[in-house]
């Protein structure tokens, strides 16, 4: 065969372009190079191909990428300015009613329709309110009254500046526990006794003073400087507790203004729930003792659960029996109404009252049997009405609480834009999640002017206002209101009430949270990676710490992700029938491995943490690594060469033998890459690219790239992959797996015919 032959034969097999609306005609031109773009109609033989002729024109590419003209980024940034400081009447009119949403929607309010289940599910929730705002207090380490001047605050706040019509938020359990451990580590640093029955009035305090090195006399009241003034434990606990809230809104509101708020989005469902889980397990526990009346300072530190249980069992036998008994009998009625609400919640139209009965009840026994003069129960004491005047947080205990009001930042916005989001896709409405971050900031900022603490979107007052009717937030305002009658005229008939009912209160409460162990089972068959996951964060919050806990479950949990990506799934592929369909051969039936082509494919992105992983996956797919096969070659060659000597006498090896003795078939002559499950490659990922590509083609294989996205093309076409001005582009990109495997035939056929040429 002549080389002219060779030549003419090279042109036909690898310069078709399609032509025309059908795959039936085809031309060809000899200038023209092969494009992916027309070989996704290509025939499936070399015998298919029509008749040749020549065009003077080739015809468009089936696909154009469009040319995109980015901005500079200074001009953009002027841009933005220049339209962030135009000042004009509609503007300013638009930001002050996106700061204030209740300026829109409360002129549109539809009285007689919505009045009716906004004041019923207002009253609810409000009289659910004022028992837990009492009782989580007990958590948060600071006086009854406190927790009545935070849910009224937080509702009015939130009725002005909330952009869901359901969300309740006030007082929450797990604000209210981590709120507690820093103010308790800062009440004890600061020499105060953690004991809840010795106040600043009291005459006489157990002051822990061998590690402060002071030197109080006992009976004398115990005060430390705060803002130039003398203060006890109660003021100083507020102090500490506003000082934190006050930084968790400030971080809230720049987490809104600098549009942060992507942060929720590493805190997983599963992540979520081991954290409530282990946080209620430690809300249990620091409860306990109140069930059963004993008096244990709360425990500081990491490891509360377990020092905290030891603890109660070495001081079991100064139970009082008192608020024993009294726990039982309220924990059952408390339990028996959850169960008949929950049993028959369809027949209810509104929820029951329990724990207000349960308030009531408890506090008409203790005021009218002396329960705490005759028996030692401890009991809420007197919580004083009205309002104190405002106070700017403490400045100097800031810089001591500021790592601690990160996490309660956090947890606070991710539970609120979380419920908002859920209640408003459930009602039909939408939610604006950086308006929510804003007004839950200042849910935070401008209480802690007036003796507040965390505050946070509640699951179960949510639940309850959902289903008692709430059209609006007007559900809010009358619940404050119902606070504002408690705070003005109720608050002192609640001084007999007893702690152990205030802890049974909380304890019932987590009966949502800690039902999460009994879906474990089920967790773990849906999603193993999502059962460790829970496991692992309730685990480190329940026997670390709260904040700990939350930490480990992120890290955990966004190690797990990148495990995953580092040990991602790998397949290789084949044909189905005679369709342009190629899937995993391990996971379909009826299909065929194309004939000498290896195509893999590779289901995460690319990137420097698991290069290795993509190399070791796809040369034990194939079956060949390139810098191995080229070592035995090479041994090979020498092998023969020594032999070659050897045997001079009897037959000589010419060179051209030689190599034909260590060229061996490897069963295919092409790679090709399926990137359409690559999201994205990073410089490392391309540099991958490049070297499988020389390392594969000094021992005969192509290696070719298919159905990559545009973002992965990019940054091939950056790294020059496909050479000075991507003039290699059309000869290893392909849009299609069957575009490249027909590329890889044709070309694999151009070469053999190129080799018989040349031995003729």
């Amino acid at each position: 065969m002549s080389s002219s032959h060779s030549g003419r034969h090279g042109r036909c097999c690898l310069q078709l372009l399609h032509f025309g609306s059908t795959a039936d005609h085809f031309i060809l031109h000899p200038s023209l190079s092969l494009s992916p773009f027309c070989l996704l109609f290509l025939p499936e033989t070399m015998e298919e191909y029509p008749k040749v002729t020549e065009t003077p024109e080739a015809p468009p590419p089936l696909l154009e990428r469009c040319v995109r003209q980015r901005q500079p980024t200074i001009s953009v940034l002027k841009s933005k300015l220049k339209q962030g400081a135009n000042c004009s009447g509609p503007k300013v009119r638009s930001t002050l009613t996106g700061f204030f949403p209740v300026v829109r929607w409360l002129p549109k309010y539809k009285l007689r329709e919505y009045i009716w289940g906004d004041v019923m599910s207002g009253v609810i929730v409000g009289i659910i309110l004022v028992p837990q705002a009492i009782a989580y207090c007990l958590l948060a380490g600071v006086d009854p009254i406190y927790g009545l001047y935070t849910s009224f605050y937080a509702n009015i706040i939130y009725f002005l500046m909330g952009t869901s019509r359901h969300v309740s938020v006030g007082i929450f359990s797990l604000m209210s526990l981590m709120v507690g451990q820093v103010v308790d580590r800062e009440v004890f640093l600061a020499g105060f006794d953690l004991n809840e029955d010795s106040t600043s009035s009291s005459a006489s305090n157990n002051v822990f003073n061998g590690t402060l090195g002071t030197n109080i006399t006992e009976g004398k009241v115990y005060t430390v400087e705060l803002m130039g003034m003398q203060c006890g434990k109660e003021y100083y606990a507020i102090s500490v507790a506003a000082a934190v809230t006050f930084l968790a809104g400030v971080y809230q509101v720049m987490m809104a203004v600098f549009r942060l708020g992507f942060v929720s989005v590493y805190l997983s469902s599963p992540m979520l729930d081991g954290f409530a889980t282990g946080a209620s397990f430690t809300i249990l526990t620091v409860q306990a003792k109140y069930l059963l009346g004993l008096k244990i300072p709360r425990h500081q530190g990491y490891g509360t659960v377990v020092v905290t249980w030891i603890n109660i069992f070495a001081n079991i036998h100064k139970t009082n029996f008192c608020d024993l008994i009294t726990s039982a009998i309220c924990i059952s009625i408390l339990v028996a109404g959850k169960e008949i609400q929950e049993r028959y919640k369809d027949r209810l139209k509104i929820p029951l009252p329990t724990e207000l009965i349960v308030v009531a009840g408890a506090t008409l026994a203790s005021h009218s049997g002396e329960l705490n003069r005759r028996y030692g129960s401890s009991i809420s004491g007197h919580i004083p009405t009205g309002f104190i005047p405002p106070q700017v947080p403490s400045l100097s205990l800031m810089p001591r609480v500021a790592l601690d009001a990160i996490p309660l930042s956090v947890i606070s916005f991710a539970f609120t834009v979380s419920l908002s989001e859920m209640f408003a896709k459930k009602n039909g409405y939408t939610v604006r999640p950086n308006q929510e971050m804003l007004a839950i900031g200042l849910c935070n900022i401008i209480p802690s002017f007036f003796h507040c603490f965390t505050t946070s979107a509640a699951m179960a007052k949510t639940m309850v206002r959902d289903s008692t009717g709430c059209q609006t937030q007007v559900s809010s305002l009358v619940s404050a209101m119902v606070v504002l009658l408690v705070l003005l005229y109720l608050a002192p008939f609640f001084y007999a009430l007893q702690k152990c009912v205030l802890a049974c209160i909380i304890i019932v409460s987590l009966r949502g949270a800690l039902r999460k162990f009994r879906d474990a089972p089920a967790l773990w068959r849906a999603s193993k990676n999502d059962a460790i996951v829970w496991l692992v964060t309730m685990a480190a919050t329940s026997l670390i710490s709260v904040e700990l806990g939350l930490l480990v479950g992120m890290i955990f949990s966004m190690s797990c992700i990148i495990f995953k990506t580092q040990n991602p799934k790998v397949a290789l592929l084949g044909r189905l029938n005679s369709t342009d369909l190629y899937e995993d051969l391990d996971e379909y039936k009826n299909l065929t491995p194309p004939s000498r082509v290896q195509i893999f494919r590779f289901q995460a992105p690319l990137y420097y943490a698991n290069k290795e992983s993509f190399l070791k996956s796809l040369y034990r797919a194939v079956g060949v690594q390139p810098f191995l096969e080229l070592t035995k070659r090479k041994k090979a060659e020498k092998k023969a060469k020594e032999m070659s000597k050897k045997q001079i006498k009897a037959e000589r090896y010419n060179d051209d033998v030689i190599v034909g003795f260590v060229q061996r078939d490897l069963g295919f002559h092409t790679i090709i890459l399926d990137c359409s499950a690559i999201p994205f490659i990073d410089s490392t990922g391309m540099g991958t690219f490049k070297a499988l590509v020389k390392e594969y083609k000094e021992i005969g294989i192509c290696v070719l790239l298919a159905s990559c996205n545009t973002s992965v093309i990019d940054t091939l076409q950056k790294g020059q992959f496909f050479g000075k001005d991507g003039k290699d582009m059309s000869s290893l990109l392909f849009h299609t797996v069957h575009a490249a495997v027909l590329h890889a035939n044709i070309a694999s056929a151009a070469s053999e015919i190129r080799s018989e040429d040349s031995v003729v």
